[in-house]
């Protein structure tokens, strides 16, 4: 609703309080839907605010950001191109959220889950489990989604011969299994179904808490900036959120603001354009660079005309100009310098100058990072650096705008390219030691699991890469093989800094090494598409050839394509033959294809170079299970219990082994079991639900039939989801094939789950 009884002298005070001067049009738009009704005639829910670099996109979002929270009351997040997929969109709106006391609690708590889990899931030994008979047929979700998935990858230089070698099919049949393998290995199935799906898993948890939130304040509105390096990962997740409803509706009063340089794809957003305002920045015109100039005190004619000139009115190069302060006419100097030499001539304190063009060299800045570029113990010039027009707040830290930047590192590199490649240096080594100090904190494996460790470790390789680029290559294609270790999010953060480092080193190979990264697309091909391009570059080490085969064997073999992955293990082993990760990983492949002598071979050596590994161990059991060797199989899962106690499918599976042999020490074991599923069971959330079904599972196990038939009631009226009740009878099905079970008990819990499903 608009603001009544604002008195001129308050009116006054506002306006000229405010240092944001021009696109007043722009600002008015943005207030006049805030003071509609959410939809009313004339009310937007999607705004694009686009135009060329430096034209103010960013300075006009978070003037909308001020005028949203300020006046309307609303809570604002602010995303732009630190995040690499929809799941760190969703933390970082939750994070700011969060701090305006908003905070999406049930949401965090999944993430948590998901960021473990996949930890878990990355750096163990997935068993698999006799969850489907030979030449049983995938799932038509699988078969589809493969096919989907392998149209994209054939479009990749390359790979169209490996991807019309593989059947979809056995694709798809592998994928199931992978669900299956990763829902025994976990406590619960919705763990298994977040390391496979997270943003089908999270994006309605996400969406509901949004909706709370929503209904409690007057606006929620979420900005995307720089929305252009985020779109090819965040159009369709946004399309499906924002106009699909595909996770559910979010209520009008959730205004969503997109800002990049160019439009829309029309490819994701072609059929809902006329539903979003677009909103256009071109370069000032000349009354607005005029009234900008006037307001920091730069009124002779001759400065306003020579800043106009070189400026070509873009808000920032206006801007940064006009915060030099030229003294007088005198001070033009040659026209033909650049706006950023010209600026820069303008500064009349020499060290305020050198300050400016050392802090142009980091990605971005803050006091610890100043220190280190400018070389001075103290940081006094750093709150006078970070007041420049063109240094943008980003989370704590701050950035030039890279249309400033880009010609400061051009001047610094041709004035003398060894001071360039010695200030790198130092900055390379600075943020160096603040990683190993940071690592001296961590467990030894948990290094690339810290967003902060690898913050700094991608600042340190920018660095090295544009101290020496051609030195520091082999070392950067390593880490870049260990981010698509890390997913794909963390790849594209190391692509994106080959991609600077190659551009501001101007070392084209480099720059499009990065680039090609990028645009390997967005699927589940990802990341083998990228291992591909970089087992392709002349520099790579055997060291790194060796991770890459085994990472790409991983991927292939999630993904079902068994005699890729095993291409890949073998080669790896061929390179080093006790790379014991690639031995586990040709040991899980021939599990899934049902080679168990083969498969029991690679567990053993696994084993031997890691005889304490309980993923290991158990996943060993399950092949002696599936060879009906029952008393080995015991003895590993017996192991692997003692080594980690709450290994909750060992125990499980020791049971149903125990079951078996007839040991008298089965019920004992399937106690234990119901007691580990109580306790899931007893929590709350989604992973309470899906405790619930495995409980009613291990009940129809032991069996407990009078105690099944009660948990199958407690199941269904926990707001189960079709997904949930489709894994309970999946598992009561493999509880079927492999132990004795009561027809008359069990099939009148089956008709009652098969019944609820019909129904949802």
């Amino acid at each position: 609703m608009a603001e009544r009884g604002v008195s001129r002298a308050e009116f006054i005070r506002r306006r000229r309080g405010s240092d944001f001067v021009g696109r007043r049009d722009e600002v008015g738009v943005f207030q006049a839907n805030l003071e509609r009704v959410a939809g009313a005639d004339g009310f937007e829910f999607l705004f694009h605010v686009h135009g060329i670099a430096g034209a103010g996109k960013t300075s006009l979002v978070r003037q909308w950001d001020t005028k949203a929270r300020d006046r309307y009351g609303a809570v604002t997040a602010l995303v732009d191109d630190d995040v690499h997929s929809a799941v760190e969109a969703m933390a970082a709106v939750s994070e700011q959220l969060g701090r305006q006391g908003c905070g999406l609690k049930g949401f965090d708590k999944l993430l948590a889950t998901y960021h473990q889990r996949r930890h878990e899931a990355e750096t163990t030994a997935v068993g698999a489990p006799a969850a489907e008979a030979e030449g049983s047929p995938a799932s038509v979700s699988s078969t589809v989604a493969t096919q989907v998935g392998l149209v994209g990858l054939s479009m990749v230089p390359g790979l169209a011969p490996f991807t019309s070698a593989v059947d979809a099919k056995q694709v798809a049949q592998g994928a199931d299994r992978l669900r299956a393998a990763l829902s025994s290995r976990f406590r619960s199935h919705d763990d298994a179904q977040l390391v496979l799906s997270p943003v089908q898993v999270l994006t309605p948890v996400f969406a509901r808490e949004l909706t709370e939130v929503a209904q409690r304040v007057p606006w929620v509105v979420l900005f995307f900036d720089t929305y252009e390096q985020t779109a090819p990962v965040l159009d369709s997740w946004l399309r499906d959120l924002l106009v699909e409803g595909d996770y559910g509706s979010l209520p009008l009063n959730v205004i969503v603001v997109l800002s990049g340089q160019g439009r829309l794809d029309a490819r994701c957003w072609g059929d809902c354009l006329g539903m979003i305002d677009e909103v256009l920045l071109d370069v000032f015109t000349e009354d607005e660079a005029r009234q900008l100039l006037a307001a920091k005190g730069i009124t002779d004619e001759r400065l306003v005309e020579v800043i106009l000139e070189v400026s070509g009115r873009l808000p920032v190069l206006v801007d940064a100009l006009a915060q030099a302060r030229p003294s007088d006419a005198a001070a033009v100097g040659d026209p033909a310098d650049t706006a950023v030499e010209r600026f820069l001539k303008w500064i009349a304190d020499p060290a305020e100058r050198a300050a400016v063009l050392s802090c142009a060299l980091p990605l971005q800045l803050n006091e610890d990072i100043y220190r280190a570029a400018v070389g001075e113990p103290e940081a006094a010039g750093y709150p006078w650096l970070r007041s420049l027009s063109f240094v943008i707040d980003q989370a704590g830290r701050c950035r030039y705008h890279q249309v400033v930047r880009s010609p400061m590192l051009r001047v610094q590199r041709a004035a003398s390219p060894t001071q360039w490649s010695r200030d790198h240096a130092r900055l390379a080594d600075a943020f160096g030691q603040w990683r190993e100090t940071l690592e001296a904190t961590l467990p030894a494996d948990g290094h690339w699991d810290n967003q902060h460790w690898r913050d700094l470790r991608l600042n340190q390789t920018y660095h090295q890469l544009c101290a020496q680029p051609h030195k520091a290559l082999p070392d950067a294609i390593h880490e870049t093989v260990q981010a698509c270790d890390h997913g794909e999010a963390t790849l594209r953060r190391w692509a994106q800094t080959l991609t600077q480092a190659g551009q501001d080193t101007n070392t084209p190979a480099l720059a499009q090494l990065g680039q090609n990264l990028q645009d390997t697309g967005t699927d589940a091909s990802f990341l083998i598409a990228a291992l591909t391009q970089l087992l392709t570059i002349p520099v790579i080490t055997a060291t790194t050839r060796t991770l890459a085969h085994t990472i790409r064997g991983r991927e292939h073999r999630n993904a079902g394509a068994y005699e890729a992955a095993l291409a890949d293990y073998n080669t790896a082993l061929a390179h080093d033959p006790d790379y014991e990760r690639a031995v586990q990983g040709r040991g899980l492949t021939y599990e899934r294809m049902d080679r168990y002598e083969e498969a029991l071979n690679d567990y053993n050596r696994a084993i031997e170079l890691k005889p304490d590994d309980a993923d290991r161990i158990a996943g060993r059991g399950a092949i002696y299970a599936q060879l009906n060797r029952l008393d080995e199989a015991l003895t590993d899962f017996d192991r692997a219990i003692q080594l980690d106690p709450d290994y909750a499918w060992a125990i499980y599976e020791s049971a149903v082994v125990l079951r078996l042999l007839g040991s008298e020490g089965a019920a004992e074991r399937w106690r234990r079991a119901v007691e580990a599923s109580q306790a899931e069971a007893a929590g709350e959330g989604l992973e309470a639900v899906w405790a619930a079904g495995g409980l009613l599972v291990v009940l129809c196990g032991l069996p407990d039939w009078r105690r099944a038939q009660d948990q199958v009631e407690v199941f269904l009226s926990a707001s189960t989801s079709r997904h949930q009740i489709k894994d309970v009878l999946n598992d009561l099905a493999d509880l079927r094939g492999v132990l004795p079970v009561d027809a008359s008990q069990l099939d009148p819990i089956v008709s009652r789950l098969e019944a609820a499903l019909s129904q949802s």
